[in-house]
């Protein structure tokens, strides 16, 4: 793992760490963290949904928390900076109501620009009874202005026809495709982390890390600071410290923060097992598909 350089003001007292963690309410955290600090801010709040970690309230409420989040981790972004915030639907007697429409003109009303709307498809999840079953949630992209960082070499993924050939012109016969893959487009069909997930913990919506490193290797360069507000088990911190960068993030539930300690403790000494980023999401040669 490449070294990675502590922000400016921060923790000069000790030997520089690759991550740091709070068990903290996020407001609170981020007011002790410097403005523009941060080249990436990726994660995915609760939904209003009912979930073991997130009280209910009504979605006016929800909507007005966020606000103040969304506003405050703006501040901490760098200009050129991106902001990744992956949302699902929150459900209300039977009506979904897509989050991330709901959000964007708060992020619109700081002056963001959305570049990707990528959709994150999965196999697994519930099974609903009078709705199909949903089966994807959605990563808005944002930058802060418009000299953004977009590494697209990283996370090509495999040609579909890597033998394709041009048939006419000066190439002829040359082959068509990028030699390092082709762009993976805006949607991602990934496993999320269930129960044979190789990855699983107790958080019941943990985000695969595979997920998040594919936005650290698309919008960060080594040594810059990533950082997740909503952090859980530390997924987002362990994809960017596995590749050189500074991870920050802060969950309120000391059992999940414990659990993400431990696990960059294991990604440190070479012990933690993650799903690769190049798997196939099934492949027949693989154990159990693959899917682990």
């Amino acid at each position: 793992m490449t070294a990675c350089v502590p922000l400016p003001g921060l923790h000069q007292d000790r030997p520089a760490p690759d991550a740091v963690i709070a068990c903290a309410d996020n407001l609170s955290f981020m007011a002790s963290l410097p403005t523009a600090s941060m080249a990436l801010i990726v994660t995915s709040p609760p939904y209003n949904i009912g979930k073991a970690y997130e009280r209910r309230s009504s979605l006016d409420d929800y909507l007005d928390h966020q606000s103040l989040v969304i506003a405050e981790c703006i501040r901490l972004l760098r200009p050129g900076g991106s902001l990744c915030w992956q949302v699902g639907n929150h459900v209300e007697d039977g009506a979904i109501v897509p989050l991330d429409t709901l959000l964007y003109p708060i992020f619109r009303r700081h002056g963001l620009t959305l570049r990707n709307r990528i959709v994150w498809h999965f196999e697994h999840g519930l099974h609903c009874s009078r709705r199909l079953s949903g089966r994807y949630e959605t990563i808005s992209w944002y930058t802060s202005g418009e000299d953004y960082t977009f590494n697209l070499d990283p996370i090509r993924v495999p040609q579909k026809y890597p033998q394709k050939k041009h048939f006419k012109g000066p190439n002829l016969g040359q082959p068509s495709g990028h030699p390092l893959g082709k762009n993976p487009g805006d949607v991602w069909i990934l496993p999320n982390v269930k129960s044979n997930h190789v990855e699983k913990t107790v958080h019941p919506c943990q985000f695969p890390v595979e997920l998040v490193e594919r936005l650290v290797l698309a919008l960060t360069v080594a040594g810059e600071a990533v950082f997740d507000p909503y952090m859980g088990v530390g997924s987002s911190l362990i994809a960017a410290v596995r590749h050189g960068r500074f991870g920050y993030g802060c969950d309120i539930v000391p059992d999940y923060v414990a659990i993400a300690r431990a696990r960059l403790a294991a990604l440190r000494d070479g012990t933690l097992r993650t799903r690769p980023m190049d798997r196939p999401v099934w492949d027949p040669a693989l154990p159990n598909g693959g899917h682990r």
